[in-house]
């Protein structure tokens, strides 16, 4: 197994205690992230002496959000918010409602965000939030009194200009208008700033919805031309058909690419000659599940591992790509439209077998960028054409992976270590001009 070089005369780590939260035993996702603070500290030079920073969340928030039931009964449910850093500006990241919630991978989300909103240079630092529930399994009522009561337990660390939630796994703009909504009654002013995500009719942006997707377009289409791939007609698989998914695969699709394979919770298609995303989008609303589309074939889950394509499309959960399948995937080229979906193991097999991994803090932060966009038209209360924010999108994504491109050649690292490289040296930087106070 191949590891990337490491500059000369690298700081040593600084050991310091491990908080009890933090527990060896108990990592989880946050492990994967600590990990990739590891394999970039030797490329922060001076900066090294903060690096604790990165490894240690500002704040965490753990409440009990508990709600009248539509059957008379109380539950209670399990709620986080996070802040890992705001050094660069007040935290942003989302809000996600999903059964297998933890506080290790609220951690890890929430420091990825960190990462992920210095390297493309957005003014924030990393924040997350989440309930462990699955919404499925209530009703709109009963989740529009889960979010208000989970609002407002964490109404005291969340503001405009303090943390900004936004929409995640199982989340709306239904749901930040709740959230908007029932800030605002607390502080007793519409205040639209609090979260983004939200419908446009209360302050959203336009283009919000599609940002993430067409994020990874744009970044996946960047490497495919740095490697000297053609788009058209290249062959593309996409794991996870949610908002990410299936706005990668349409606009994939309308730049004359093939999507040869979908994979959601529901089962996995497959389809050499192509799958037409907008059909499978609209069988998937008709039916409820993505297989028994005309003209596909029907994988089992594991199946869709070994599908052949030029680019693959994570944009499921975290850990999906792992030693286990690593070898087994026969794509060039890697775009992360999930949060942390490929381990450090399968990071060094990847790399090994000659596959670029566009990494998530980069492909993804399509979605972050237009929520930075609806931020500022809320302050201003002017509002910008959705041809507007996709040409600011599309200029940003671009320049951010040629910055990134041209670190991880000059240091010949993955685009996932030349990200980190980037992003920890702008938040250290911040830190050490800050200073400590008192």
């Amino acid at each position: 197994m191949t590891t990337e070089p490491l500059p000369q005369n690298a700081a040593p780590t600084r050991p310091h205690a491990i908080p009890s939260y933090l527990d060896s035993t108990h990592l989880g996702p946050w492990a994967i992230y600590l990990e990739q603070v590891e394999r970039v500290t030797p490329y922060l030079g001076k900066l090294s002496y903060w690096v604790e920073t990165l490894k240690r969340p500002k704040r965490i928030l753990i409440v009990d959000v508990p709600i009248h039931l539509d059957n008379g009964t109380v539950a209670h449910f399990e709620g986080y918010r996070v802040q890992h850093n705001t050094s660069r500006g007040p935290a942003k990241g989302g809000v996600r409602y999903h059964q297998d919630v933890t506080l290790s991978e609220v951690m890890a989300l929430s420091a990825w965000m960190t990462v992920k909103n210095a390297a493309v240079n957005l003014p924030y630092g990393g924040g997350k939030g989440g309930i462990r529930i699955d919404p499925r399994g209530y009703s709109q009522g009963e989740l529009e009194r889960l979010t208000r009561r989970y609002t407002t337990e964490i109404g005291l660390v969340i503001g405009p200009e303090k943390d900004i939630p936004a929409p995640d796994v199982n989340t709306n703009p239904q749901v930040m208008a709740w959230m908007m909504d029932t800030y605002s009654m607390n502080t007793g002013k519409t205040s639209t700033g609090v979260v983004t995500g939200k419908p446009v009719s209360l302050g959203g942006s336009l283009g919000r919805s599609d940002a993430t997707g067409r994020g990874v377009f744009v970044t996946g289409a960047e490497a495919m031309k740095k490697l000297g791939m053609p788009l058209e007609g290249a062959r593309v698989a996409v794991q996870g058909f949610g908002n990410v998914g299936n706005a990668a695969a349409r606009i994939f699709h309308d730049a004359g690419a093939r999507i040869v394979a979908i994979q959601d919770v529901t089962g996995t298609i497959a389809s050499e000659a192509g799958i037409d995303p907008y059909t499978a989008l609209e069988h998937l609303k008709t039916t409820g599940r993505i297989v028994d589309l005309p003209g596909s074939e029907t994988l089992t889950q594991d199946e869709f591992w070994d599908v052949t394509s030029e680019v693959l499309i994570p944009a499921a959960l975290e850990n999906q790509l792992t030693a286990d399948n690593a070898g087994r995937i026969r794509a060039r080229v890697v775009v992360e439209g999930a949060n942390g979906p490929t381990t450090p193991a399968a990071d060094d097999i990847l790399r090994e077998r000659g596959v670029t991994v566009v990494p998530d803090v980069l492909a993804n932060a399509g979605g972050v960028t237009v929520s930075y966009f609806e931020w500022v038209q809320d302050f201003s209360s002017f509002f910008w054409t959705e041809a507007e924010i996709n040409a600011r999108l599309e200029r940003l994504m671009r320049e951010a992976f040629a910055s990134l491109w041209e670190v991880s050649q000059r240091h010949g690292v993955t685009l996932r270590t030349a990200a980190f490289i980037v992003a920890c040296t702008r938040v250290l930087e911040a830190r050490q001009l800050r200073g400590l106070y008192p």
